[in-house]
């Protein structure tokens, strides 16, 4: 009961956002150019992780019981698939393949691919997107708001992997938060 009250004050939250939204001037076109300047700057940073992550490492773990860097790093992109095929309406790319799990996606040169393509499919996606749909229900969120969990997702994950290098004695990337 907590949670679907949680739910949908939520959703009431995000319908009175939207609608002081444009009542201050701002369209959902500003808000989709944003979003593209702010997932390509994600990616660009998170490229900056794979690139710092030496490619003999990408088999480590901090412990035993969780994810590998590589594996945190595919996790990251197919919730960049998932999540934001729910917040564009796109069809995500490499429907069915767990690429986390695949011992042929675990190397530097393939998760290089498998991110920057999810990165990639996000961002054309809220490109060719009709910005007026950002406020559209999809489930049980307006498509914003599955963006921003996708964004959210992506963001955890890459802080997780901060962890990660600094355990191999490497700095990782500066934040790039502009």
């Amino acid at each position: 009961m907590k949670r679907s009250f949680s739910l949908l004050f939520a959703c009431l939250l995000m319908s009175a956002g939207f609608a002081k939204l444009n009542a201050q001037g701002l369209s959902f076109d500003t808000l989709k150019v944003q979003l593209i300047k702010d997932w390509e700057r994600a990616k660009a940073y998170t490229g900056e992780y794979l690139a710092t992550m030496p490619a003999d490492k990408y088999s480590f773990r901090a412990q035993d019981s969780i994810r590998t860097f590589a594996q945190q790093m595919l996790h990251l992109s197919m919730g960049n698939l998932g999540l934001g095929a729910n917040g564009t309406g796109a069809t995500a790319i490499f429907p069915g393949f767990n690429m986390e799990k695949s011992p042929t996606a675990q190397n530097k040169d393939s998760v290089t691919y498998y991110v920057n393509a999810s990165y990639d499919f996000v961002i054309n996606s809220i490109k060719g997107m009709d910005a007026a749909k950002l406020g559209e229900t999809q489930g049980r969120f307006v498509r914003y708001v599955w963006l921003a969990k996708t964004f959210e997702h992506q963001t955890h994950h890459r802080g997780q992997c901060t962890i990660y290098i600094r355990l191999l004695g490497i700095k990782p990337p500066n934040e790039r938060l502009f």
